[in-house]
């Protein structure tokens, strides 16, 4: 097991690591719509969120040598399910066909008051 920590994105006094590494599988921490190296939401909405989101999503994967393609698994948390046209929206620009496996959700009160958060579990090979 690997504990992988780019330092770019989360505080690294956060107490947890942003992914981590059993085998080929790659387990990333639920991402936000945060500023990168600052526990502070991008304005905007859920739209901005959901971007900044995605974008967080996409630096993590590629700082540790991946990109969006070797996601297989999406679990999104919305603080209200009225958001989920346009997260869907935005979501799906990010990927093509065919499409990770996904669940969703409502949430209850996210961190730092946010609209949505997102944990992927990536693969690192075609295994």
């Amino acid at each position: 097991m690997e504990f992988l920590n780019s330092g770019t994105l989360l505080p690294d006094t956060l107490p947890f690591s942003e992914a981590v590494r059993v085998g080929d599988t790659i387990y990333l921490s639920g991402q936000m719509g945060i500023v990168p190296g600052r526990l502070e939401l991008v304005p905007g909405g859920i739209e901005a969120e959901a971007r900044q989101t995605m974008e967080n999503i996409k630096a993590t994967l590629e700082a540790h040598g991946l990109g969006m393609g070797n996601i297989a698994k999406c679990t999104v948390m919305l603080a209200d399910m009225a958001d989920w046209p346009a997260f869907n929206e935005i979501y799906a620009s990010y990927f093509t066909s065919p499409y990770p496996a996904r669940s969703a959700f409502g949430a209850n009160g996210l961190a730092l008051g946010g609209r949505v958060e997102i944990e992927c579990i990536a693969i690192s090979s075609d295994a």
